[in-house]
């Protein structure tokens, strides 16, 4: 099986899949994304910030009916297009974290917003863009928990077409309930 070098870029691509706080909601970030950010600040990119670039995934995962916090089944078109700009300003607003502390740093980066289940979109996203890295955080769910909640960093490391690290939560930022984010 012959591998594919890409040569297209002397910067090394770094994708993070990136997700809002469970407890907080949007805009902030969850601290499994910000333990995995500041974990690839300190341990990959270091000092040598233009050798790099940090390529920012978030996921919206669409509620089941289709409304956050609409509760008419007479919605209007105005609704759905009201939610779906809410959704795009939450996303966008949450990128813009990870955003603003690249360009504090000198890293080149770019952020996006899809909808989606997480694990099927990080992985298409990863075939498409190509990046040379994935990085994720882990919540560092139990077995049990795992079964019902399922886990996107275990997923992309059995379906990314790239490399995958995931990154766990420190001691002293998991909750009592690691569900909550």
């Amino acid at each position: 099986m012959a591998t594919t070098i890409r040569v297209d870029s002397e910067v090394t691509r770094i994708m993070m899949g990136v997700n809002e706080s469970s407890l907080k909601g949007y805009p902030h970030a969850s601290i499994s994304s910000k333990s995995a950010f500041e974990w690839t600040l300190n341990k990959i990119i270091r000092n040598n910030t233009s050798a790099f670039k940090l390529l920012f995934l978030h996921v919206q995962v669409p509620d089941e009916d289709g409304f956050d916090e609409v509760d008419s089944i007479y919605a209007s078109p105005e609704d759905f297009r009201d939610a779906n700009r809410r959704d795009k300003i939450n996303g966008s607003h949450l990128l813009e974290y990870f955003v603003k502390r690249s360009h504090e740093l000198g890293v080149a980066c770019e952020a996006w917003v899809k909808k989606g289940d997480p694990k099927e979109v990080i992985c298409h996203e990863v075939k498409r863009v190509q990046p040379d890295l994935l990085v994720v955080g882990n919540r560092g769910l139990g077995p049990f928990q795992r079964v019902f909640v399922g886990t996107v960093s275990e997923f992309c490391v059995k379906h990314c077409e790239c490399p995958v690290v995931t990154i766990k939560r420190s001691a002293d930022e998991i909750p009592q309930d690691p569900v909550d984010d």
